[in-house]
Formats: structure tokens, sequence, C-alpha cells
């Protein structure tokens, strides 16, 4: 009887060590077809090989019994596509694939009966979300945020009834949120954020009591917030931000005891703050910013003893700001700004609170600013401007040593700048302009090391300049509009980082130092109405990036340097109401001069004919142009017989192939020697099917195409009129064939029938320009301005003649695999186009009306509405409202009138605060390049420079005029 039992245990051994051995084989035959299916450039699987134990490889857990359960490859730079076969572990548990570049569609068979932690989120996975119609509670955990899905939720997620946290965030999900989603009852964790969701939040919602966190923001949700949110009581993040929510904020959210993090910002809620949400005692932040929101704030503020973070701004928010809000012991960020508010700012504030951000700025407060704002030495912005603040500034600032931001322009600040308050070792940005501060600023020592903005415009500051202001980062100078006098200092000339300088509107005399033009990077210089008198230095002729230049309502004498305006960047000058003589320049500055520009010297003569000056006597004026003009005629002749050597010996490579087929006789050229015997009258014919489509204007349909011999793609369009042989078409088209450049679409062929007519393109695989805007980084749409800006630059400058592109819009525009922005060009004849249609579109520039021209500036004027866009986020034909009813008069009032928080897009508010500069500096260039008056637009090259230069880490275009408008 023992030796039977030992025989049967010895038999049970064997055949469990045969299934151990041939489940730990399946397991290895499935972890070697995983490595073999992806792309591992960086050989983070080179331990993945049979020459050791698999729970020994990088990335692999193995249990006591050597099975793996958990596979982690977060972060790897694997790519290709996903199969299913890695799912089929037999025990596997844990499965995270984030934050690779792999691609394809999501599997539904990789839903497993072991696996409960699935992250797939940050990768390259596109397609329909697929889900098992089956049940399937063992999954605890699926995160597949930040990929391209599309399509709908699918209502099978009900069979996911033990998952606790589902993030399907920042894809291009649609529809409406799934009812069925209410019956995931564990579930503690909800994100669908940043999808284009629409509809109604469902009310079922309500009854997924274990809920802590809910994130739906950045979709188009519409429709009121539904009360049952308030039957959460567990819930301790609720973030429905950026989407188009109306109503009121429900009361019912005095329930959510629990409530940690409440944000509403960004929609279009109405009526008062529910009293309620004052009684959540455990909220750290609170941000119910843009809206509009009506009413008051209540005392009951007081309530919120654990508040951090208190947002309110952008809404219409009247009365006083509570008392209360003095006594909140750990109050850290308070922002206010853009309501009604009155009375004033709470005498305390800051004497009991935590303070490192104070933004009350455009508001209705009177009053003195309190002592104690900088009561916990931790505060270092100080926004306090647009109001009607009175009184001295506090001496409290002056000690306050963490201040690195302060703005408190445009009040009724009065008296003299605190004698410390110029000693500050941290501030970057000081704006007290608009006030009625008095005094002197020489009499004491500036020492302001980090100061990078200063703005002292429009006070009643007296005596003279400063020779420093104790800092080597000073980029942007504002002192006009004061009284200051004596002459500009000769030390200015040494802040090599300057940008811009404003000293017009005072009493200066003397003449301007030539050291000014040892600052290279200066792009503005605004001497104008002052006493200033003596020669132009010539030296002013050799500054690089000089842009802007008012010399007006002066006593400058004497000539004008003749080299000024030489260079491209000068694109605006004022030099009226001087007592200059002689002839202005021939330089493109002063050939385009307007007469508003030059009058008031009696002396002036020459220049362009807008000048409106009278032409130059002297004998030796007549020799140059005629000198000139010889020359002119020389290069010109040199150029046409460089242009007909390529033209016909391009033409022995582009000759016309003659094709009989049953569709007729075809003329077939193409000029592109990689496809010369590659695409033929068959491939272009083969093309024409609807499922091959890839655009449609007024003038055809384009289709993708391949040859057949080497796969090569291509893109045709079929015209909708065919152009007659006469006509110069077919030779134009030819001569657009010859522009090659990295950000201008190819053009690689025509062919034509007598019934038929094609144009070929190389194909670009990528999107749309308007399709992606919203979801690049701010780095990306950089990029994409500065590729569009140098094709414009190329073809006005580089090609002759010029070549205009016309009716520039969002469509014309097609984003590479690269992230390059490729410009269409238009064909010959269709520039004009549909007027109608273009001008409505919003990027048509005032001047043009049907039936003109375009001009190099129309062009210009349409690369600011897309650099609008860029920016912003928003396209021409959203609606704005009210007084500035286009994009590009909102833009401007919002520019100059608004935080920089109201119009970035919504989606770069993260990278504001490393990017804040070259986002205003964009903006700012925009606004320029969409100036009403084309003269005063700066041209694509001008555009192109700024952009490019902005890139570089000491670049001498590092910033635009108007820095004062930071936020």
């Amino acid at each position: 009887m023992a030796k039977r039992e030992a025989w049967w245990c010895f038999l049970l051994s064997v055949i469990f060590l045969f299934q151990s051995s041939a489940a730990r084989a399946a397991e290895l035959e499935i972890l070697i077809s995983f490595k073999a299916a992806i792309h591992d450039p960086l050989h983070q699987l080179s331990s993945w090989n049979a020459s050791a134990s698999f729970c020994d490889w990088n990335g692999v857990t193995c249990n006591s019994n050597s099975q793996v359960t958990v596979i982690e490859l977060s972060g790897r730079n694997l790519s290709g596509g996903l199969s299913p076969d890695l799912f089929h572990l037999p025990f596997v548990r844990t499965i995270n694939l984030s934050s690779n570049s792999l691609s394809g569609e999501i599997p539904v068979q990789i839903f497993s009966s072991s696996l409960q932690h699935l992250n797939l989120s940050n990768n390259n996975f596109s397609g329909p979300v697929s889900l098992p119609r089956r049940p399937l509670s063992n999954i605890e955990t699926l995160d597949v945020s930040n990929n391209i899905l599309s399509g709908e939720i699918p209502t099978e997620i009900r069979f996911f009834s033990g998952l606790k946290s589902l993030d399907f965030g920042g894809n291009g999900l649609s529809g409406k949120i799934p009812k069925s989603i209410s019956e995931l009852r564990n579930l503690q964790e909800l994100t669908l954020a940043s999808n284009e969701l629409v509809g109604e939040i469902p009310p079922e919602i309500g009854q997924m009591t274990s809920l802590r966190w809910i994130y739906l923001g950045y979709n188009n949700l519409s429709g009121e917030i539904p009360t049952e949110i308030g039957n959460l009581s567990s819930l301790h993040h609720l973030d429905l931000v950026y989407n188009n929510l109306t109503g009121e904020i429900p009361s019912s959210f005095g329930n959510l005891t629990e409530l940690r993090y409440l944000f509403l910002y960004q929609n279009r809620l109405s009526g008062w703050i529910p009293p309620s949400i004052f009684n959540l005692r455990n909220l750290v932040s609170l941000d119910l910013s843009d809206n509009l929101l009506s009413g008051g704030i209540p005392e009951s503020l007081i309530n919120l003893r654990s508040l951090e973070i208190l947002h309110l701004f952008s809404n219409n928010l009247t009365g006083r700001i509570p008392e209360s809000v003095s006594h909140l012991p750990h109050l850290k960020v308070l922002q206010l700004w853009s309501n009604r508010l009155s009375g004033q700012i709470p005498s305390t504030l800051g004497e009991k609170n935590n303070l490192t951000a104070l933004d009350l700025s455009t508001n209705n407060l009177s009053g003195e600013i309190p002592d104690s704002l900088c009561n916990s030495s931790q505060l270092f912005k100080l926004i306090l401007f647009s109001n009607s603040l009175s009184g001295k500034l506090p001496e409290s600032l002056s000690r306050c040593k963490s201040l690195a931001r302060v703005r408190l322009q445009n009040n009724h600040l009065s008296g003299q700048l605190p004698s410390e308050l110029t000693k500050l070792p941290l501030v970057y940005y000081l704006d007290i302009s608009g006030n009625e501060l008095s005094g002197v600023i020489d009499d004491r020592k500036w020492a302001m090391p980090s100061l990078q903005m200063l703005n002292l415009a429009r006070n009643n500051f007296v005596g003279s300049l400063p020779p420093s202001f104790g800092s080597e980062e000073l980029e942007s100078l504002g002192l006009s509009g004061n009284q200051f006098s004596g002459g500009i200092p000769a030390s200015f000339g040494g802040f090599s980082k300057l940008v811009q300088l404003n000293l017009a509107k005072n009493q200066l005399s003397g003449s301007i130092p030539r050291e000014i033009s040892s600052c290279e990077k200066l792009v503005s210089l605004d001497v104008s109405n002052n006493q200033l008198s003596g020669h132009l230095p010539a030296s002013l002729s050799l500054m690089p990036v000089l842009s802007e230049l008012d010399l007006s309502h002066n006593r400058f004498s004497g000539e004008l340097p003749q080299d000024l305006g030489k260079i491209d960047s000068l694109v605006s000058v004022n030099i009226s109401y001087n007592n200059l003589h002689g002839p202005l320049p021939l330089t493109p500055a002063f050939l385009a001069v307007n007469s508003s520009a030059v009058v008031g010297n009696d002396g002036l003569c020459g220049g362009g004919t807008s000048s409106g000056l009278s032409t130059c006597k002297t004998t030796k004026r007549h020799v140059e142009w005629f000198f000139v003009s010889i020359l002119v005629v020389l290069l010109l002749l040199f150029a046409l017989s460089v242009f007909f050597f390529f033209f016909v010996r391009q033409g022995k490579d582009f000759q016309t192939k003659k094709v009989d087929n049953e569709e007729g006789v075809w003329d077939l050229q193409l000029f592109d020697r990689k496809i010369f015997n590659v695409v033929t009258v068959e491939d272009i014919l083969l093309s024409l099917r609807e499922e091959n489509v890839v655009d449609k204007d007024l003038h055809g349909v384009s289709y993708r195409g391949t040859s057949a011999v080497e796969g090569k793609p291509f893109a045709v369009k079929k015209l909708f009129e065919i152009p007659s042989p006469s006509t110069t078409f077919w030779t134009e088209t030819i001569g657009l064939a010859k522009i090659r450049h990295p950000n201008v679409v190819k053009t690689l062929g025509i062919c034509h029938s007598e019934t038929d007519g094609f144009v070929l393109y190389e194909f670009i695989e990528g999107r749309r320009f308007e399709d992606v805007v919203t979801e690049l980084s701010w780095e990306r749409r950089r990029k994409i301005a500065t590729g569009i800006a140098r094709a414009l630059s190329f073809l006005h400058h580089r090609c002759c003649p010029a070549i205009i592109r016309g009716n520039l819009s969002a469509e014309n525009v097609v984003i590479d695999g690269k992230g390059e922005a490729r410009l269409k060009l238009n064909l010959p004849g269709n520039l004009a186009g549909d007027y109608k249609a273009f001008l409505s579109s919003g990027y048509g520039s005032p001047e043009i009306q049907e039936g003109q021209e375009f001009t190099e500036k129309s062009d210009v004027y349409a690369l600011g509405v897309l650099m609008i866009e860029l920016v912003t986020g928003k396209h021409p034909r959203d609606p704005e409202g009210g007084p500035q009813s286009t994009i590009v008069e909102w833009s401007r009032y919002c520019y100059s009138d608004c935080h920089l928080e109201t119009w970035v897009d919504p989606s770069l508010r993260s990278h504001v605060s490393e990017a804040e500069k070259e986002i205003v500096q964009t903006m700012n260039l925009a606004v320029q390049c969409t100036a009403l008056d084309p003269i005063a637009r700066p041209t694509a090259s001008d555009v192109l420079k700024v952009l490019q230069s902005s890139r570089k880490p000491n670049s001498v275009f590092s910033r635009l005029k108007n820095l004062y408008l930071y936020y």
C-alpha cells in the first residue's frame, strides 16, 4: 500500500513538473514573440533572450512560482503595433507600456481574465475604443490617455464592474458620455478630459458614490451641471473646466464635505456663487474664474479655513472684498482681477495669510495699498493695476525681498519712490506707470540685478536720468511722459540687452549720444517730443535690429546720415518737426516713408512718391541715380541670362510625353527626376476614386495617387475647368514647378487632354493646420509659424519675380509628419479665387476689395492671423461679440488691455511659465502683421528674423516692443 502511494506521488510530481515546464515554455514563446513584433532602437530589451531566465529580464517580474505577473516597460522608446499575444500570459496582473511610440489600433483581445492593471497611455494608438461584450470584473485600472483614439466611448464600459480608475483623457473621443458609465459603482477616478465630448453631463453620474476624482475638462460639454453630483460624498477633486456649461452652480455642492479641489473655470456659468460653497471646510483650491458669475463675495468665506488658492477673476462680481479673506491662515494665491469689485482692499490682508501671489487688477478698488501684504515674506507677485488706488507706496514693499513682479500702473498713487524700493534683488518686472508719482529718481542707488522691465512712464518725475538701474538684464525701459531734463546718459549704451527705450514726452536736451548704437539688440527707440538737438549720429545706421525709430518733435539739425534705414529691420521711422535739411537717404525705410513722418522739416527733399517732398535739385543726386540705374539694368540683364540658361537646360529634363489610351491623347510632363520614369497616365487615372480624395477647393478635387512601378505616393488635382492651350496656364505652372523650398509643397507635373486636366504635387503625409493647432505644444506651434514665415519670405524676396500666395488661410497649410508647415501654392489664374469667401474667412486684409490684386503685405496680414490662431487657439470665424467683432480686433484689444490668461489658448496655460516671453512676443508680432495700414506691417523677412532669432539663447530679437504688456 505504501509503495502504491509513493508511486502515485512520484507520478503526480512528474506531471506537475511537465506542466510547469510546458507553461514556462509557453510564456517564453509569448515574450519572444512580443519582442520580435516591435521596434526597440535603444535596445531596452537586449536582456530578453533564452540565455537567462525570463524572470531576470528587464521589465519582467515573476511570482514565487516563476510565473510572469508584471510587465513594466514604460518610457522605453518602443514603437510598432500592439500584438495581443503579450496579454495571453496566464498569470500576468499588471502591464504598463505607457510613454512609448506604439501605434495602430488597440486590439480588443488584450482584455484577459487575469489582467488587473493596464496602462497604454502616452502612445500613438488610434482608431475607436473597442471593448469586449462580456463581464470583466477583474480589471481595476484602465489608462489609455494621451493617444489619438477616436469614436465614442463604448457602452460596453459597463461590463468593467471592478474598475477603480478609468482614464480616457487626451484623445479625440466624440459623442456623449454614455449613461451606462454610471454602472461602474466601484469607480474612484474618472478622467475623460481633453476630448471632443458633447452634450450634457449625465445626471446618473450621481449614482457613482465611490468617486473621489472627476475630470471632464477641455471638452464641449453643454447644459447645466447636474445637481446629482452633490450626492458624491466621497469626492475630493471635481474638474469641469473649459466646457460650455451654463446655468448656476448647484447649491448641492455644499454636500461635498470631503472636496478639496473645485475647478469650474472657463465655462458660461451665471448667477451668484451659492453660499453652500463656503461651507466646504476641506477646500484647498477654488477656481471659478472666466465665467459670468455675479453678486458679491460673502464674509462666510472665512469658513474655508484650509483654502490656499482662490481664483474668481474674469467674472461680473461686485461689492467689496470681504474682510474675512484676511483671516484665511493658509491662503497663498488670491486672484480677483477683471471684476467690478469696489471699496478698499482689506487693511489687514496679508497679516495672517501666507500670500505668495496677489492680483486684484482691473476693478474699481480705491483707498491705499495695505502695509501688511508682504507679512508672509513670500509675496513674489503683486498686481494691482487699473484701479483707483491712491496714497503713497507703502514702505513695507521696500522690505519685501521676495517680490519679483510688481504691476501698479494706472492708479492715482502719489508721493516719491521709497528709497529702498530700488534695491529689491529679485524684481524683474516693475511697472508703476500712469500714476501721480513725483520727485527725482537719480538721488538714490539703483541696485536691482534681476530687473528686465522698468516702466515709470506718465508720472511727474523730474530731474536728471540716473546713469544706471543696477541691472545688466534690462530689456525694456519706459520713462516717457514725465518731466525729466538734462541729457541722455551715454552710459545707456551699456544696456547690452535693451530691446525698447522710450524717453518720449520729457524735457531732455542735448544730442543723442553715439554710445546708444552699442545697444545691438535695440528694436524700438522713441525720443520724440523733447528738446534734443544737434546732428543725428551716423552710428544709428549701424544698429542691426532697429525696427522703430521716432525722433519727431525735437530740434535736430543738419543732414540725415545717408546710410540710415539701410538695414531691412527698420520698418517705421518718424523725423517730423525738426530742423533737418538735405536729401532723404536712398534706403528702403525712407523710399517708403509716409509724408506725415517727414513733415515739418523745411529743408528736406527727395524720397519716394509717398513722402510728399520735392525732388532734390543737386546735380550730384542725378549722377548718383544715373549710375544706380545703370547698375540695376546690368543686374537685370545678368539675371535674365541666368534664368534663360536654366529654363533651356531644365527643359531638356521636362520633355513632354505623348500617351495614347482609350481615354484619349494625353500630354504628360513631369518635373521631378525621381518620378520621371515612375508615374504614368494610368497611375493618375487610377487614383481618381472617392476613397482617395484628400482635398477639395473651388478649382478642383485632389486625390492620393500611387505609382505602380515603385509605389511612390503623389497628389493629383483634377481641375474643374480645363485651361485652353492658348492661355499661359500650363507654362506658368511649369514656372511654379521650379520652386524648391522645404516649406513649400512641390509641384511635380502636369497632365492634360482635350477633356481633362491634372496638376501633380508631392503627397504630404500630414494633417491640416486648422485640425491640429489646438493639440500642439508651444514649441511645435512656434515651429509652424517659423515655417510659414520662411516660405513667404522665400516667395516674396528670393523668387524673381516675387510670388504672392494671395488668399492664404489655414486651409493652405499642411503639417507634415515632422511637424513642419508646408505651404500650398496657388495655381496660375486662381490667385483671386473667390474674393467674397476669402474676405469673410477672416484672413483677408481690410484694404483688399473684390477685383483687386493681392500684395506681399496682404500675405503678411494673413500670416498674422495664422499666428493669432497659434497663440489663442481661436479660428478667425469664431464669434467674439461686442465691439471686438473679428479675431484681429479682439486680439488687439485683449493684448493691450487684458491678462495673458484671457487670450492665450487654454491648452497652453501650462506652458506660460516657461514660454511666457515667447508667447507674448509672437502675439506682439501678430498684432503688427495685422496692422490696418499695410505700410506699418513688417515684411515676411522681418517676421522670419524675429521668429528664428528668438530661439537662440543670445538672440538680438529676444524681445520686441511693448514688453510692458506682459502679465
